[in-house]
């Protein structure tokens, strides 16, 4: 079985080594996991928490320069995932990255519309293991405020929000297709939280990575065809209006089998404390 991919592709090395597990049409650096699959447009107007991450030095200016997605959970405060600021997909340190932003309030990537944030703090949890994908998160802080209403509460632990068999949507502007055809609008797709035993099955350890109940979060379409995919890492699973995860890995895009892994906000409010 080959490594799961994660869902933010960064540079030509990250590029490369995905291009075995997933077939990337675009010649261009992209971020980790595609735009979702099997999904539709979802206007950033009812979704205006779901921001991009932008660096057009590092990714060129094609799509504003995303390479991953987020979430804002405070007016200053962004959650998204540690590969995403790895220096695999960065191609070196996160503190080399001069023109780190956030893009909030933009459906469509090209156009001028909403606010583009200079980022001015990044924390990465240091328990993050890029070996198992454990502890996958990141906090970015903003230079300056998006308005209240531009954030989404989060689901703590023993929320009926992740109750397995709940409808949850996944929003990103990756890959659409598992084949490279990167969305060039904001996207959301309907899964479902899907019991731990779905994903302990698929991924047991090695070279498949290795699912962890108390900080992953397994989500997905058990019938295939609906999941999160390259240069969508970091992006919102929400469910029952509140953030429950955010996409960290998995086996391909939609196959059947092989189960959406997220972030489980809960544990990353336990990790992050003091700093959202």
């Amino acid at each position: 079985m080959p490594r799961p991919v994660v869902r933010a592709l960064t540079g030509v090395l990250a590029l490369t080594a995905a291009a075995a597990v997933l077939p990337l049409a675009s010649p261009l650096p992209a971020a980790a996991d595609s735009i979702v699959v099997g999904g539709q447009p979802a206007p950033v107007a009812d979704s205006p928490w779901a921001v991009a991450l932008s660096s057009r030095d590092r990714f060129g200016g094609a799509r504003a320069g995303q390479f991953c997605g987020g979430v804002a959970v405070a007016p200053t405060k962004i959650l998204t995932v540690a590969h995403c600021l790895g220096e695999e997909a960065l191609g070196g340190p996160v503190s080399r990255v001069r023109d780190l932003r956030v893009i909030a309030g933009r459906d469509r990537l090209s156009d001028t519309t909403g606010q583009e944030i200079p980022v001015r703090g990044v924390w990465v949890n240091p328990a993050y293991d890029p070996a198992t994908n454990a502890g996958d998160l990141a906090v970015l802080t903003l230079s300056r405020a998006l308005p209240q209403s531009s954030v989404i509460p989060m689901a703590r632990a023993g929320d009926a929000a992740y109750r397995a068999g709940t409808a949850a949507d996944v929003y990103g502007w990756g890959d659409t297709t598992g084949s490279g055809t990167y969305a060039p609008v904001l996207r959301s797709a309907r899964v479902q939280v899907l019991p731990d035993s779905e994903c302990a099955r698929a991924y047991p350890g090695g070279r498949e990575g290795t699912y962890d109940a108390s900080g992953m979060l397994c989500a997905g379409d058990p019938a295939g065809g609906r999941d999160a995919c390259q240069g969508d890492s970091g992006g919102p699973l929400v469910a029952r209006g509140r953030l429950i995860g955010l996409v960290s890995w998995g086996s391909g895009c939609g196959r059947v089998g092989s189960p959406g892994v997220y972030t489980r906000v809960s544990a990353a409010v336990t990790w992050a404390e003091g700093r959202i």
